[in-house]
């Protein structure tokens, strides 16, 4: 394992903080897929399963078992990763800017378009490698100013010509669900990835609409450009860029972390990365859903919330999924869904302001538009 540090440019004078990232692995020699975790710094449970990983990668690299590149970073933000006050971490949003860490990432279809339309052939893999050594040059160009554009750069450097990349995070309280985009929703690599996971719900969409975040950046080069360039010019789907929900904010077990390690070794050796034949994989506990078919409950008033409902329950139009209570007047307001689907995620905490996001119910049937994630 090679270990590289990567400096970040200092916030103020005396200070300076760095990325870590570690390369397993040889490159070029087969896939490469590349993990992350910890973008929103208040989200811990990926750095548990990367901790369990590394020592199954170590032991697979000094047996010579490894036929790709795997290339951890087991503490993506290292700014957010110091944000607190009064003892509550703040990993979100970096609190210079109130910046989302993870949105504001480039749309590389459109930075990348003209330099690479006069270079493209009818031939895939010819133009897999036009777009990525392109890619690779406009990111080697770049010289960012700030903390946080230097780390969305380092990241973006390190991932931007892996296969796959599974970027890890978690909800407030949840069951294990991913993101991916539209057009890779249905790919065999995004279906052994949901299987060997067990995922219980894949939200998809061809865009969500918000600032870019970290994985539609990665992912959608391809799909936009495919839609720029036309059908006679054949590009890839050549990234997988998943953001991988790992349950909820406080499932940092031990016995949570081991198992979502060994999910993804068994990913790994699905991809070809890691030698051995692969173990079949699991059956499928949902079917891809689009993140427009989500209905979002709102806090019809502030209040105590009293949720009926544990993340994974199958709900139905108009049942109830919580009561919020206002103390002083005694009213007793119900919550109820307002679609049929999985009710999958829900607030950690227990006191309600008007209009709060108190969970979301994973629907078959779009039904929204414009942007369909939180900030």
């Amino acid at each position: 394992m090679r270990t590289v540090r990567h400096p970040l440019s200092p916030s103020t004078s005396g200070t300076q903080r760095e990325l870590l990232s570690l390369h397993y692995g040889s490159a070029g020699a087969g896939p490469k897929v590349y993990i992350q975790t910890a973008l929103h710094a208040d989200e811990l449970p990926g750095m548990m399963v990367l901790h369990h990983l590394r020592h199954q990668l170590d032991t697979l690299e000094a047996a010579g078992e490894l036929r790709g590149e795997v290339v951890l970073v087991p503490v993506a933000n290292p700014i957010g990763l110091n944000q607190h006050l009064m003892y509550a971490h703040l990993g979100r949003f970096e609190l210079n800017t109130g910046e989302n860490f993870n949105r504001h990432y480039p749309d590389f279809a459109t930075e990348l378009l003209d330099t690479v339309r006069g270079r493209l052939s009818g031939d895939e893999d010819h133009n897999r490698r036009v777009i990525r050594q392109a890619l690779d040059q406009w990111l080697m160009a770049q010289r960012p100013t700030t903390e946080l554009a230097c780390l969305r750069l380092h990241l973006l450097r390190l991932a931007h010509d892996a296969d796959v990349v599974l970027d890890l995070h978690c909800d407030f309280e949840a069951v294990m669900h991913l993101y991916v985009e539209e057009p890779y929703a249905h790919t065999p690599r995004a279906d052994a990835l949901a299987r060997c996971l067990g995922a219980e719900a894949v939200l998809y969409a061809k865009g969500s609409g918000a600032a870019l975040c970290f994985d539609e950046s990665l992912s959608g080069l391809w799909w936009r450009l495919a839609e720029r360039v036309g059908a006679d010019t054949p590009v890839p789907l050549a990234c997988l860029s998943s953001t991988i929900e790992l349950r909820g904010q406080t499932d940092v077990g031990g016995a949570w972390a081991r198992q979502d390690a060994e999910h993804l070794m068994q990913y790994l050796t699905h991809l070809g990365v890691v030698a051995g034949q692969a173990e079949p994989l699991p059956g499928a506990r949902c079917a891809p859903t689009p993140l427009a078919g989500v209905q979002t409950l709102r806090a019809p008033h502030a209040g105590v919330i009293d949720y009926h409902l544990t993340p994974g329950t199958p709900v139905k139009s108009g049942d109830a999924i919580a009561t919020v209570v206002e103390p002083m007047s005694n009213q007793a307001t119900a919550v109820r869904a307002d679609i049929d689907g999985l009710f999958f995620q829900r607030q950690i905490q227990r006191w309600a302001t008007p209009d709060m996001d108190l969970g979301k119910i994973a629907g078959a049937t779009a039904f929204k538009t414009g942007e369909l994630l939180t900030p």
